[in-house]
This record gives C-alpha cells, structure tokens and sequence, in this order.
C-alpha cells in the first residue's frame, strides 16, 4: 500500500484550502471575463496575421464572436474550474460521483490544454497588450492553480478510475459538437482541428492523440490522488 505523503497538514487546513480555490475562482474570473470583453471589442483569439479563418471570430458579427468564443476547449475548461473552485471555497464538501468527473475535467482539461496550447497553438500566436494578459492567465497561470490546487489542498484521496468514463463525456461532446458545427458555418476554433486544412483524417488522428494524452494525466491524477494524504 502506497505511503501517503504530500506538504504538512499545518500548510492545507480547511481555511488555508478555501483561501486558496477562493483566489483559483477570481483568477479565472478576472481570466474569463477579461477574454470576452477583449472579444466582444473585436479582438481574436489567434490574430488575423497568423490564422485569417480562427481571426474570424473577430468578425463585426458579434453573436459569431460570442458563439466563437464560448466554442474554445479552454474558455469550458476555465468555467469548469470557475465551478469547481466556487464550490470547494464555500466549504461544499463533494463527492458525488458527477461532481467527481466535473472536478477531473476542469484540472485535467485545463492543465492538458495548456500542453496542447504550447505545442500546437503558440506558435500561430503573436499577441500583445490585454491579449497578451488574458492569453497568460487561461493557458498557464490556470492550469497551474488548478493543478496546485488538486495536489496541495484537495480534496484529495476521492478520484477513481470509475471516474474516467464520465470524465470524457465533455471532451468528446466538444469535438463532435466543434466537427458538426465547423461542417456548417466553416470555422474551427484551433488550426489543428481545422478539416478544410487537414482534412478529417488527420483532424481525427491528432484528435486521438489529444485523447490519448488527457487520458494519459486522468489516469496519473487518480493514481496520484491515491498516494495523496486524505484530505
């Protein structure tokens, strides 16, 4: 049986524990929020210099913009940690087994977004200013809190493989539903999942390669979470 092991209790009492998902929630707020103005101002999420079909988002349509917006793997993946961590800092005590998934998804699609983000989006990204700030804070500083959070202050000693099933629920209705709605108003959030550049074959083949690697850190969060001090 695996020790247990993790920083000192003292460091990641109840108090400390909501402090911390309380400043996790306004940073993702600030986060989130800073995004959608910058959209609804007309800023893209990848600039028109680098991706003319992403920058189409930025159109002068701003119902585009809005469902462009809300259509990024990493603006559901920050709400799911905005969720999460609104929950754990009012000191709601959950273990259901959605709440379980929910939590899953928001620290594993949010750390492993900001993995895909480094390798496949950054270099389509030139950004400056508040686009800059906001890019910053969805793809790395959340990630990073959220994981912080997971391994730091809890609750820990919860996740289970029985989790995984329902943690791909969101990641795969994301795909269909960004394949399904790109087939019909042209437009794909990122330039990797982009079928009228890659065709569907390759589109679908890195798709499998995104899974394998969420699949890959769910698995290594629930084996952590069981090594883990209860909590």
């Amino acid at each position: 049986m695996p020790v247990p092991y993790g920083p000192p209790m003292a460091s990641r009492g109840p108090a400390n524990a909501r402090g911390f998902h309380l400043i996790t929630f306004l940073v993702v707020s600030l986060a989130v929020v800073l995004q959608l103005v910058l959209v609804i101002q007309g800023a893209a999420h990848i600039p028109a210099d680098t991706d003319p079909d992403i920058a189409r988002a930025a159109g002068p349509d701003l119902v585009s913009r809005l469902v462009g917006f809300f259509s990024f793997l990493t603006i559901w993946s920050n709400i799911l940690v905005l969720i999460v961590c609104a929950t754990l800092a009012v000191g709601a005590d959950r273990d259901t087994a959605l709440w379980r998934a929910l939590r899953l998804d928001a620290v594993i699609l949010c750390f492993g977004g900001g993995i895909v983000h480094f390798f496949l989006i950054r270099p389509h990204v030139d950004n400056h200013g508040w686009d800059r700030v906001a890019d910053k804070l969805l793809h790395m500083v959340v990630p990073l809190l959220a994981g912080i959070g997971w391994i730091v202050f809890g609750p820990r000693g919860r996740a289970a493989i029985r989790d995984i099933g329902p943690f791909l629920v969101i990641p795969v209705f994301w795909l269909v539903y960004t394949l399904i709605r790109g087939a019909f108003v042209d437009w794909y959030p990122y330039p990797f999942i982009d079928v009228n550049v890659h065709g569907y074959a390759a589109v679908l083949a890195t798709s499998l390669g995104v899974t394998v690697l969420m699949l890959v850190l769910a698995f290594g969060a629930v084996k952590l979470d069981k090594t883990l001090t209860p909590g």
